[in-house]
C-alpha cells in the first residue's frame, strides 16, 4: 500500500518520530526527516545501516515558513512527489500558568502550532495538485480535556486538533486526508525526560505511535480515519 510512496516527517531525530521513519521505511515508503539538529543526519545514516537508502535528511526549524519551504523543495527534487506528511515535531513542559514565562509560551507555539500549519502549508499546493495525499498531525489525549500545570501544552494540542479538523475538511474535494493521532503517556524524551525509565515501563512505546501512523496511511482512498487516541492501560484519564 505504501511502498515507493514519499513521506516527510517532522522531529525525525530521535524518539517517536525516528520510530516513524523506521516503519514507513520497513513498509517501503522514501522519506524526508527533518530535525532541528545536526543529529538528523546520524539518524539517517543509522536508517541506511539498516538497508533503507532512500532516505533524506534535512535540518530545518519547522517554525519557519522559509525552512519548511526549503524541506518541501527539497523533497520534490529528491523524488518527485510527496504523498505523505507527518507533523511529529513538537515539545512541552509542565508548570503552573504563573510560571511560565512568555518566551516559553511562545516557544511551544511556535512548535506545536505554527510547525504544523507551515509544513501543511507548504504541501499544500503540491497534493492539490496531484489530487492526493495525507496529513497526520500527531497531537496529544490533552487535545481533548485539560490538565493542571500544563495550560500551555494543552492549548497548543487544543490548536492543533481544530486545525486538523478545519484543514479536513477544506481539503477533501482534492483526494487529501487529514487526521489526528493523540497518544496518551509515551516512553520517550518528552518534556527533557529520559527514554526507558523502570517508571515508564508501563507506558506506550514510540512503536505504539508509529504502527498507528502507518495504518491511519495505509487506510484504503475512499477511507479517512479521523482520529485515533490511544492510551496506555496504566493512565487514568478523563472521559470526554
Amino acid at each position: 500500500m505504501l511502498k515507493d510512496q514519499i513521506a516527510i516527517i517532522t522531529g525525525g531525530s530521535r524518539g517517536i518520530g525516528k520510530e516513524i521513519a523506521v516503519k514507513l521505511a520497513e513498509s517501503g515508503m522514501k522519506l524526508t526527516i527533518v530535525g532541528s539538529s545536526t543529529q538528523v543526519s546520524e539518524t539517517a545514516e543509522e536508517l541506511k545501516k539498516m538497508g533503507y537508502d532512500n532516505v533524506l535528511p534535512v535540518q530545518a526549524d519547522v517554525s519557519k515558513e522559509e525552512d519548511m519551504k526549503a524541506v518541501v523543495k527539497k523533497t520534490l527534487e529528491a523524488y518527485g512527489s510527496i504523498d505523505l506528511l507527518v507533523n511529529n515535531a513538537g515539545l512541552g513542559f509542565f508548570k503552573l500558568t504563573e510560571e511560565v514565562s512568555l518566551e516559553e509560551w511562545k516557544k511551544v507555539f511556535e512548535v506545536n502550532v505554527q510547525g504544523v500549519f507551515l509544513a501543511t502549508k507548504a504541501v499544500l499546493p503540491h497534493m492539490k495538485d496531484q489530487k492526493s495525499g495525507t496529513i497526520i498531525n500527531i497531537s496529544s489525549d490533552v487535545a481533548r480535556y485539560t490538565i493542571p500545570n500544563g495550560a500551555a501544552y494543552t492549548a497548543t494540542k487544543y490548536a492543533v486538533q481544530g486545525f486538523s479538523g478545519s484543514v479536513a475538511q477544506e481539503v477533501r474535494e482534492y483526494g487529501i486526508r487529514v487526521g489526528t493521532i493523540n497518544p496518551g503517556m509515551v516512553d520517550t524524551y518528552f518534556a527533557e525526560s529520559t527514554q526507558g525509565l523502570p517508571e515508564k515501563e508501563d507506558w506506550l512505546k514510540v512503536g505504539d505511535i508509529a504502527n498507528a501512523v502507518v495504518y491511519m496511511a495505509s487506510a484504503p482512498k475512499h477511507m479517512i480515519i479521523d482520529e485515533i487516541v490511544i492510551h496506555p492501560f496504566a493512565q487514568q484519564y478523563p472521559i470526554a
